[in-house]
């Protein structure tokens, strides 16, 4: 809409009453006051749009700022004083409450539980800490207990199997997981794990 048509249609909002002596209509408004507005929003509407995209991020909420800053504009013109100062900063001004009125009610829109389930920071840096250390845990075991560990716990290979694409009896892939297991333990507390 243009902001031509947009003021004809604003000034059908403001209506118009009989003048009681001669049955002619009579705006309810000063026709001075109403068309010095209209001059001033077409002269400022540009800087008002601007100003209404850079803060709402919006083009479409941003033509609607500033319609409703000339709807407002329109319905609070007599606590405009021109001897207090200009119109555009009176505008401004009621753009800005506009602007923090839309801001508000798009950001109520947009409200979103968080998810509870999500892991905070904390619990990832904990996260990471413990596999560091299991890390370094199983790089000072043996290369043959090492093995066993991360075939059967990392890659999920059942006993039998590692044993036999080891070629070593079952037994001693267990033996050598019991020992494996002890020695990790052993350097985790040595790391100061407290679990």
């Amino acid at each position: 809409m243009t902001s031509c048509a947009y003021i004809g249609s604003v000034t059908g909002i403001l209506g118009t009453r009989r003048d009681e002596g001669n049955g002619a209509a009579a705006d309810t408004h000063e026709t001075p006051d109403r068309d010095r507005l209209g001059a001033a929003f077409e002269a400022h509407r540009a800087e008002l749009l601007g100003f209404a995209r850079q803060s709402l991020g919006d083009p479409e909420l941003a033509e609607e700022a500033v319609q409703e800053t000339f709807v407002r504009a329109l319905r609070t013109q007599h606590g405009f004083n021109p001897e207090l100062g200009a119109i555009r900063p009176w505008l401004f001004a009621i753009e800005r409450h506009v602007i923090v009125d839309l801001a508000r009610a798009r950001s109520a829109r947009q409200t979103q539980e968080l998810d509870r389930d999500l892991p905070s920071a904390v619990d990832q840096l904990e996260v990471a800490m413990r596999a560091w250390n299991v890390e370094e845990a199983l790089r000072r075991l043996g290369p043959e207990h090492r093995q066993v560990v991360l075939e059967i716990y990392y890659r999920g290979r059942p006993s039998r199997e590692l044993a036999h694409r080891l070629g070593i009896p079952e037994g001693t892939v267990r033996s050598r997981l019991y020992y494996a297991l002890r020695a990790l333990r052993l350097t985790l507390d040595e790391m100061g794990w407290n679990e």
